[in-house]
């Protein structure tokens, strides 16, 4: 696990931590993140330790931090799949109807068009004109287009590594 990722980690859990593991507060708390003392850090640090430390011998050794990664993951996964279940089961009785299920969709990941721009945005102006979008792809078919033929065949579009061999 990253370096970054451990403290980030430590740092949820200590805001995470209860009220009486951290100095003496005001009755009323603003929202948000909370001061956090440097041993209420270092202990969630600690347990952070002792969750991935699978054998108990004071090292993570990469088999161990891999699995504590997948385990989290699991569990992320399984919140998240709780967490959807109760929000389509609209009449609260534990199965999901045809109709229910129907409302399930998975949200489509968010688009990145900086490779896009990268390859494509010769002048760099933040936008790809036809002429570039076309001179971009076209390079790729010339490439393809080994014998010049004018003719990107199956042959070289395995040779290209387009098509399966």
């Amino acid at each position: 696990m990253p370096v970054r990722s451990l403290f980030c980690l430590s740092l949820l859990a200590a805001l995470a931590a209860p009220a009486s593991a951290q100095t003496a507060k005001p009755a009323a708390q603003a929202p948000g993140p909370q001061p956090i003392p440097r041993a209420v850090f270092l202990a969630n640090m600690d347990g952070d330790f002792a969750r991935m430390d699978a054998n108990h011998d004071g090292k993570l050794v990469k088999a161990e931090i891999e699995a504590s990664l997948q385990a989290t993951a699991l569990q992320g996964i399984l919140a998240r799949n709780r967490a959807t279940f109760v929000a389509l089961d609209a009449d609260h009785n534990g199965q999901l109807s045809p109709a229910e299920f129907a409302r399930f969709h998975a949200a489509p990941p968010p688009g990145n068009a900086t490779p896009m721009l990268q390859h494509f945005d010769t002048s760099k102006d933040g936008a790809i004109t036809k002429v570039e979008f076309r001179a971009g792809t076209l390079a790729n078919f010339d490439r393809l287009d080994a014998d010049k033929d004018g003719i990107v065949s199956v042959a070289e579009m395995k040779a290209g590594g387009i098509a399966k061999k």
